[in-house]
């Protein structure tokens, strides 16, 4: 990269001082790599972490969700204060608390320790992502160069969501679940300073300079109220008040968020203005719906194949890796595809074909082998979400202004944390129900009761990806998206590119 033309592009920091382009990108890189690690990471630690650390079941998912919602609510208002306060600053402080949260969650001692330094992560990464991606297309000016600089920072994350379960599986089987939490320290301390003598500054020239906190605290709020009503279904019933004061509390701010949104924000984190569009409202339902199908199925296979089939972390590293990988590749290949085919009918066959590696899944049993029974669903889960991925990203930016670029990106990034978040509370919820209930049936058959539990979610997240394929067959526009007038759709193409890789940290 250094060698090339270029990576040998000099960067002006300030009169009489400049780097070379390879090392702006370079350290870019490095925060999206562990913003993208820790999302999956922890999926195969999470019986290690359990066991020493006495989680219930429904506190387990936790883990997961404390960095999901906050990265979630927070990643638009993080991409705004890059904006307003200077890309460098932001970055550094993003990645100084995320590095901090990393060293505490740690230390972690018990549940709420760890979950409140998860949650710390996701706020450090909400700040830290939106201001990896603003550094590049501020420093990289538009052509070859700003493409060179996104298809590195694009593999980067890809190789970011392969990595983080193989090296979470080798840290946890090797030393102990803590290090996948410690392993962020050692980078991030080299990073900030790295960061703070060779990253350019750069700030955006807008007309209104106002941080949208209010609209960022209530939004993040009604989802964490929102998915802790869900999880709290699993020990209450649906009718107690248990369930339906959180669930009223979050309905709430939710509605004060879009209140803000739509009459009070002067800047606000989501002008609500830009869902009139078909493709973008289609585009984040869409989104919101497949993952919220998936990432619950990536939990569970990972819990499966530990508590039932007795693999080891690093086993079920392993094991995620053809999915992880067909993810990658296929993401790549679709790009090719979409001007061709138009999003919406790869959207619906990639959605249709890993909704088939779910039912697949759901056949399993206590005897099951990953050669027979479970390689060639994941495979199956793989290809389908690398189909779709990449037209999502399109149909969600398609004939958007270039003013309003990012915000259609973050859009589709809110729209597939969020639908995570949402999509393993209930899933969790449903499979635990299952597990209860065949237990009061069969006791002392706990690994029968699991695989029952998993099995229920494995099928329900498949309806809920034909579910998605409808939904996209009803709302995304055909292959006329792609010829919009070049006055609307001018941003489109630039604002896939940046969506898209983000998609697959969850992998």
């Amino acid at each position: 990269m250094a060698g090339s033309p270029k990576g040998s592009t000099l960067i002006e920091l300030e009169p009489g001082r400049q780097v070379p382009a390879w090392l702006v990108l370079a350290l870019v890189c490095v925060g999206q790599f562990m913003v993208v690690l820790d999302a999956s990471i922890v999926n195969v630690a999470l019986p290690s972490i359990q066991n020493d650390l006495h989680f219930s079941t429904s506190g387990l998912q936790w883990i997961v969700n404390a960095y999901t919602l906050t990265f979630a609510g927070f990643l638009l208002l993080g991409g705004r204060a890059a904006d307003l306060f200077g890309r460098r600053k932001i970055f550094l402080v993003g990645l100084t608390v995320f590095t901090l949260s990393s060293l505490l969650g740690g230390f972690a001692q018990n549940e709420a320790w760890l979950i409140s330094a998860r949650a710390l992560q996701g706020l450090g990464a909400a700040i830290l992502a939106p201001a990896t991606l603003t550094i590049l297309t501020a420093t990289f000016p538009e052509g070859p160069t700003r493409a060179w600089a996104l298809g590195a920072w694009s593999a980067v994350s890809s190789a970011g969501a392969s990595a983080g379960a193989l090296l979470g599986g080798i840290l946890t089987d090797l030393l102990n679940w803590r290090w996948i939490l410690f392993v962020n320290v050692p980078v991030g301390v080299v990073a900030i300073l790295a960061a703070r003598r060779d990253l350019p500054e750069s700030r955006a020239e807008m007309v209104h300079r106002h941080l949208d906190l209010g609209g960022a605290i209530t939004v993040t709020g009604g989802l964490v109220a929102l998915v802790f009503a869900l999880v709290r279904t699993e020990t209450y019933s649906w009718g107690s008040a248990q369930v339906l004061m959180p669930l009223a509390l979050g309905a709430i701010l939710l509605a004060v968020f879009l209140f803000l949104q739509a009459r009070v924000s002067k800047a606000p984190l989501v002008p609500l203005r830009i869902f009139r569009s078909r493709s973008v409202a289609g585009g984040n339902v869409v989104m919101f719906l497949m993952f919220g199908a998936l990432f619950g199925s990536w939990y569970f296979e990972t819990l499966y194949m530990q508590r039932v089939l007795g693999f080891s972390p690093l086993q079920a590293g392993l094991a995620f890796l053809p999915q992880t990988l067909l993810i990658a590749a296929g993401a790549q290949v679709t790009a090719r595809l979409v001007p061709k085919f138009g999003p919406r009918p790869l959207i619906i066959l990639g959605t249709l074909v890993a909704g088939g590696g779910l039912v697949w899944l759901s056949q399993i049993s206590t005897s099951s082998t990953f050669l027979a029974d479970l390689f060639v669903p994941f495979v199956l889960i793989g290809l389908g979400m690398g189909l779709a991925v990449t037209p999502i990203a399109v149909a969600g930016t398609a004939g958007v202004a270039r003013a309003e670029a990012g915000l259609a990106s973050g859009l589709l990034n809110t729209s597939r944390t969020v639908g995570a978040a949402i999509g393993l509370a209930a899933l969790a919820t449903v499979a635990a129900n299952r597990t209860t209930r065949a237990l009061a049936t069969t006791p002392g058959h706990a690994r029968a009761a699991l695989t029952d539990g998993y099995a229920l979610a494995f099928s329900v997240g498949a309806g809920l990806l034909v579910v998605t394929a409808l939904v996209a067959l009803a709302t995304l526009p055909g292959r006329s998206i792609l010829q919009q007038p070049p006055a609307q759709h001018e941003a489109a193409p630039e604002a896939a590119i940046e969506a898209a890789p983000l998609e697959l940290e969850q992998a």
